[in-house]
């Protein structure tokens, strides 16, 4: 290659396609965008979008093009209202609700004339002298106007030269209505032929011949009644998209730093480093660390998490939580499109994007399926009218044929649900990035669970204070040496630290003086006239309790730390990375689910093996002292054993794995780079959420299946039955609309979707007693 050549590069680029109503208008879509060179595009038939990933050559403007002349509409979406918003509180268009409202206008029109020529048509009593030309003043609209949608698609698919669900239905409006007013104005059609199975249809009264005008008008408000219901469900299916960008704040109070004066500004004049304020009951504007005042916040909307978290100055708040406390001021730490909330959102919508293997194959059988069906139609007529029969007869099972197979089921059977699923997903704080995620997370056998920040805390906190009989007592020691500590910047110092000033409710400490510092030795000091030493145990004589107390502190793991009060040895105190509560039965949960839970860590071995042993995982499934590389190794290890492999981390050393697992699922209060890696992210720190993530991924490919074997199905069985006469068009509509409704209300189901119960696990040593409490 020359040198210098710079490679095309790949962008991506969402567009908004109107006009498709079946998935072979979705499949038309994808081949004339994939006639670009270097061109890859996925059309989402539920949504009304399409991710196109293709060369900087191209521009925007191109990709539309290619769509129009695929005989759709084509625009770029509308643009975050993020300038004058602030992005993620600016609610979108509701488009689903905007067609829903379209479709219903037309409904009504369409039923108020329809349902007189339906009940004069199908019940004799009721007929009059010359109730047809009635009927048929009241029908020529319907077939005109009410269809006049699908007519308009079926003609620019004929200029394009293709076929699709709008195709068949405009056909057998425009024959039903022809036939009929051909039957009415010049009354040349006879009697049907009555030797055929059309015990559904009418007969012909008296020497009018008869007329087919209920089917012409059933036609049409069956479709708009089956659509009008769709776009009422595509509404629903999204409203978990539409309620996250919701719940951001409008506007905000900030305060500034000189001399506190406040002012109300939108949410989208507020900077990064400004000062803002939340009083009980308001919203927090956006991300940020909370400067002054202790709370409550409310963040079940953003994470899922129901129990209110507490916060104090030092805290992360994000954007969206309801204060349910105290007065606060926070420092925002991310605007806009940067916030929690904008990042969950865009994971969202972007895997409401995506398309599952399965529906891939459902649009293109539907791409073909739509002109097999017009070569069915036509080789019907042909041989009802070469049997002998009436051509009326032969005409309304062409008809039927016509209406009844419409592949608008399998367009809607994968998207839907994938927007529920994603949506219900978001609201439990599971984030999937697109449907291969999901078919894969169902699939999986193997989960690798890092120690830190996953089962556990990833923060060194008292574990346990034991203190020598007949001394000053554990909560004197811990005073004393909180204090000291007070002056440390170690882990463990600020563990023993926090610890008593939580122990002393609030309560400042006492002041030390003469502070010193030894590394690897400890802290010393004078608090209340007693020297004070925090130390490493050493090779100090200690009585039998403090003894059996370090060597508990080994056995779990946890490090030593001795407390000396003017050389007497008074307390040891066991520091170390606690358990997360939830670990317990998480790993319970995944076990019964049929998964395999092994622990890869870079802590050392005794630690790895006492989390293990809390948990119940044997050692051979246990590895410590892992590099990243280590990590990496083992997950392809295990992929060469014929597992599928999940790997569960929330640090830039679980990367690697993250990336070369089947599939990573990250903790949402992980780095930037874990989160980047992984397929599956948890707003949550909460590892019992895996669990849940499990769980609907399959329930989701478990009602995709449904969909689309009822989708198949239907059309399997009721094409032949209207081939052989058994369906007349107005039964085949009514078929066509209530499959797609059922496909839809299947997904919807997804929406109600609950995990299992959560339980508190309390007290108990060891994985017997652990287990028993989460079962």
């Amino acid at each position: 290659m020359a040198a210098g050549l710079a490679q095309p590069t790949e962008i991506t680029t969402d567009l908004v396609v109107g006009g498709m109503t079946c998935a072979a208008c979705v499949n038309r879509v994808e081949k004339k965008l994939g006639k670009l060179e270097g061109v890859v595009a996925t059309v989402n038939l539920a949504t009304g979008r399409a991710r196109v990933t293709h060369p900087d050559s191209y521009a925007p403007e191109d990709l539309v093009v290619a769509v129009e002349q695929a005989g759709f509409t084509a625009s770029l979406p509308e643009p975050p209202a993020a300038e004058t918003d602030g992005g993620a509180g600016a609610a979108p268009r509701d488009e689903a609700a905007d067609e829903a409202t379209r479709q219903r206008d037309r409904l009504v029109v369409t039923a108020v004339l329809a349902v007189p020529v339906l009940i004069l048509s199908m019940v004799p009593a009721l007929q009059f002298s010359n109730w047809q030309w009635l009927c048929f003043a009241l029908a020529a609209p319907v077939a005109v106007w009410s269809a006049a949608p699908c007519h308009q698609k079926a003609l620019r698919g004929l200029r394009h030269s293709a076929a699709t669900m709008d195709t068949l239905v405009s056909l057998g409006v425009i024959a039903s209505f022809a036939w009929s007013t051909y039957a009415l104005f010049l009354g040349g059609a006879g009697e049907p032929d009555m030797s055929m199975p059309f015990s559904l249809l009418p007969s012909a009264s008296g020497d009018v011949a008869h007329v087919y005008l209920e089917a012409a008008v059933a036609v049409p408000l069956f479709v708009l009644t089956g659509r009008f219901l769709e776009a009422r469900a595509k509404h629903n299916t999204g409203a978990a998209l539409r309620s996250l960008a919701e719940l951001a704040a409008k506007d905000v109070s900030v305060r500034d730093e000189d001399g506190g004066r406040e002012r109300r500004i939108p949410i989208g004049q507020l900077k990064v480093g400004q000062l803002f304020v939340v009083r009980p009951g308001e919203k927090v504007a956006t991300d940020g660390t909370v400067v002054e005042g202790s709370s409550a916040l409310d963040v079940s909307l953003v994470t899922g998490e129901s129990e209110p978290v507490e916060t104090a100055p030092g805290s992360t708040v994000v954007g969206a939580a309801v204060n349910a406390g105290g007065l606060l001021v926070v420092r925002a730490t991310a605007v806009g499109d940067d916030t929690r909330l904008a990042r969950i959102t865009r994971l969202v919508t972007e895997a409401q994007a995506g398309k599952a293997k399965a529906q891939r194959v459902a649009d293109q059988v539907a791409g073909v399926f739509v002109p097999v069906v017009l070569a069915l139609a036509v080789t019907v007529l042909g041989f009802w009218l070469g049997a002998g029969a009436d051509p009326q007869a032969a005409v309304t099972v062409a008809v039927a044929v016509l209406v009844v197979a419409c592949p608008c089921a399998l367009g809607l059977a994968t998207p839907t649900a994938l927007l529920a699923a994603t949506g219900r997903g978001a609201q439990l704080g599971i984030l999937v990035k697109g449907p291969r995620a999901l078919e894969t997370l169902r699939g999986i056998d193997t989960v690798v669970l890092d120690k830190t920040g996953t089962l556990t805390t990833g923060r060194m906190r008292v574990a346990r204070v034991t203190a020598e009989p007949g001394g000053i007592g554990d909560r004197a020691v811990l005073r004393l040496a909180g204090a000291v500590e007070q002056g440390s910047e170690h882990p463990l110092g600020k563990a023993i630290a926090g610890h008593a000033e939580q122990a002393e409710s609030g309560e400042p400490l006492p002041r030390t003086t003469g502070f010193t510092a030894s590394v690897g030795a400890g802290v010393a000091g004078r608090v209340d006239e007693r020297h004070v030493e925090v130390c490493a145990p050493g090779d100090t004589p200690l009585s039998e309790a403090l003894a059996a107390a370090l060597a508990a502190a080994e056995d779990a793991a946890h490090t030593p730390v001795l407390v000396r009060v003017d050389g007497r040895p008074e307390a040891v105190i066991a520091v170390g990375d606690t358990l997360r509560p939830e670990a317990f039965r998480a790993v319970d949960r995944l076990r019964r689910l049929g998964l395999r839970t092994v622990i890869a860590t870079g802590d050392r071995e005794a630690t790895a093996r006492a989390v293990a042993a809390e948990l119940g995982i044997p050692e051979s499934d246990v590895h410590a002292r892992c590099t990243p590389e280590d990590k990496a190794l083992l997950v392809k290890e295990l992929k060469a054993e014929g597992l599928r492999v999940a790997v569960v981390g929330d640090g830039v050393n679980d990367t690697v794995a993250l990336a070369g697992a089947d599939l990573g699922i990250a903790m949402g209060g992980g780095t930037d780079a874990a989160i980047g890696a992984a397929d599956v992210t948890l707003v949550r720190e909460d590892v019992l959420v895996v669990a849940d993530a499990v769980k609907l991924a399959r329930r989701t490919m478990g009602t995709i299946r449904a969909n689309l074997l009822w989708a198949f199905g239907y059309n399997l069985v009721t094409v032949p039955l209207a081939m052989t006469g058994w369906l007349n068009p107005m039964v085949a509509a009514a078929a066509m609309s209530v499959s797609s409704l059922l496909v839809v209300t299947n997904s919807l189901r997804l929406r109600a979707w609950q995990p299992t119960a959560p339980h508190v696990v309390r007290g108990g040593r060891g994985p017997a007693r652990q287990l028993e409490a989460a079962a």
